[in-house]
């Protein structure tokens, strides 16, 4: 299991994160009621279950809900998503509002060049379905924090040329970084903590339903069982981040 550090959130689970490591894709399962999102990735959408802190911050917000379903699995690019084809099932099986595509911060031109290749190839059997993709922009490593321009370009080209959704979630932590530059959005040098999982999810709820996520609860649970609690001073940095890179 990996050890969650207490840098700034607390991070509680009821399973093991550390579990999903080594496991091939999960098995498609559509998790809740509302709009529909179907998430294509790997252990940056898995890993701090995203989607269901996404789903989570919907519910906790009243009004309009999000149904979940996610297909990752660890290391996988989008050709490798296209290649195994679960993914292309579950967006055949129609119903979605949203296809969100994620896979690493792709910014060396090889790794640009197949995230933009396979977007629109996925990006026409998304269509056909009539739902709108939506592309996860990952943060680079810790390691490489000074890719952090072209991994958003990479996603935004992406985004660009399947008419997309850009989620802008690398550049919501360079924005809260601006407020903070100690957060800790890391865990472990790749995935998120607590911290950079909450100002993802937060990001992407903002985009999808256009709303402003300051003012949710610091503390959300998932359906997987997945607790996060940020501090007040924390929290306030991360949703005003969230809102500000998606125009509130």
């Amino acid at each position: 299991m990996h050890k969650l550090a207490r840098l700034g959130a607390l991070l509680l689970l009821a399973g093991c994160l550390g579990d999903l490591e080594g496991a091939g894709p999960t098995e498609p399962q559509l998790i809740g009621e509302g709009r529909r999102a179907l998430f294509i990735g790997n252990s940056y959408t898995y890993f701090a279950d995203i989607p269901g802190l996404v789903q989570a911050m919907a519910d906790s917000a009243g009004g309009d809900k999000i149904a979940i379903e996610t297909v990752a699995g660890p290391n996988m690019a989008l050709v490798d998503h296209w290649n195994e084809g679960t993914a292309k099932r579950e967006i055949a099986e129609g119903g979605w509002e949203w296809v969100i595509l994620q896979q690493g911060p792709s910014s060396l031109q090889v790794n640009r060049d197949s995230l933009r290749t396979l977007t629109q190839m996925f990006g026409t059997e998304i269509a056909k379905v009539s739902a709108k993709p939506a592309l996860f922009s990952a943060w680079p490593s810790a390691a490489r924090q000074e890719d952090f321009d072209r991994a958003i370009e990479s996603y935004t080209l992406a985004a660009s040329d399947v008419s997309g959704i850009l989620l802008p979630v690398a550049a919501s932590w360079k924005k809260a970084w601006e407020s903070d530059p100690e957060l800790q959005m890391y865990q472990d040098g790749l995935h998120p903590s607590a911290v950079g999982a909450y100002l993802a999810a937060a990001t992407i709820y903002s985009r999808l339903l256009n709303k402003t996520p300051v003012g949710l609860p610091l503390t959300l649970r998932t359906r997987s069982g997945l607790q996060i609690t940020l501090s007040q001073t924390t929290g306030t940095i991360v949703q005003n981040a969230a809102a500000a890179v998606n125009g509130f």
